[in-house]
């Protein structure tokens, strides 16, 4: 199976994407609540609907970026963010992407690219950071489907597949995700 755009965008025609919340998760926003610079530059790979981004912005973060394969989720944010600015839309293969960051948040495109490219994300995402950038966010901490997204994960394979391009500064059980992923999630706070 070929996770390209098109298959992106027929599952958001479909509706059919099943790890959308509707919302951003607590283990994100509280994160989000503790940035203090509002200047930082930060990138949403995958963003699908980005809650995140619209959370941020709404906080008063201006330099956040959303990068997705498909424009229909694009569109969607467009809809219920109208003042975001344009050029920070960017409907475009992630692993493609250049620019720097100071930031880079992860939610659910992890677990939506083939576990094949796993080594190449983590590469791309140390090379899109600044010298002290973080990689932050949450991956499933359970065994998943093998034929489609979503996939999961262990702790194990994470610390093996991490450990060689960051400082691991958190991988560990969420304590705050929402009732149906409880137990299932571990958030991350990679340095570069």
């Amino acid at each position: 199976m070929s996770l390209d755009q098109s298959y992106w965008e027929k599952r958001y025609q479909e509706g059919s994407k099943g790890w959308d919340t509707g919302g951003p998760t607590k283990p994100l926003t509280s994160y989000i609540d503790q940035l203090a610079d509002k200047e930082i530059r930060i990138l949403i790979p995958g963003a699908g609907n980005a809650y995140e981004a619209e959370y941020l912005f709404n906080k008063g973060f201006k330099h956040v970026y959303i990068i997705d394969l498909a424009k229909q989720p694009l569109d969607n944010f467009k809809s219920r963010v109208p003042d975001f600015p344009e050029n920070q839309l960017i409907q475009e293969d992630f692993f493609n992407h250049k620019g720097t960051y100071d930031l880079i948040l992860e939610q659910t495109f992890f677990c939506a690219i083939d576990p094949s490219l796993r080594a190449s994300y983590v590469r791309k995402t140390k090379s899109l950071l600044n010298p002290s950038g973080k990689l932050v966010g949450v991956l499933w901490s359970i065994a998943m489907n093998e034929g489609q997204p979503p996939y999961g994960g262990s702790i194990a394979e994470y610390q093996k597949l991490f450990h060689t391009q960051f400082k691991i500064n958190s991988l560990s059980p969420c304590y705050n995700s929402i009732k149906p992923r409880m137990g299932n999630e571990l958030f991350i706070n990679l340095e570069n």
